[in-house]
């Protein structure tokens, strides 16, 4: 089976990313959902809009923070759910 990645990620608002997959497969995805259900300080500072939209991708997973402070497992954000 072939690896899937990020290819693309786009704010949609509200802390809500829509993802584009190496498989042509798109999700959005609820992080600030996410966030809320889990509080923790290196967490809580992405429900800040701006800091939210400051996410890249590297190696094909989409990363907040210059240490990846916030990351998901690729295969999840694939299934529309994050886990956890």
């Amino acid at each position: 089976m072939e690896r899937i990645y990020i290819t693309e990620a786009n704010d949609v608002g509200n802390l809500n990313i829509c993802l584009h997959f190496s498989d042509n497969t798109k999700q959005t995805i609820d992080i600030g959902d996410y966030i809320r259900r889990h509080p923790h300080p290196q967490y809580n500072k992405y429900l800040d809009p701006k800091r939210f939209r400051r996410f890249s991708i590297e190696r094909g997973n989409i990363v907040w923070g210059k240490n990846w402070d916030l990351m998901f497992p690729v295969e999840q954000l694939h299934a529309g759910k994050i886990v956890g």
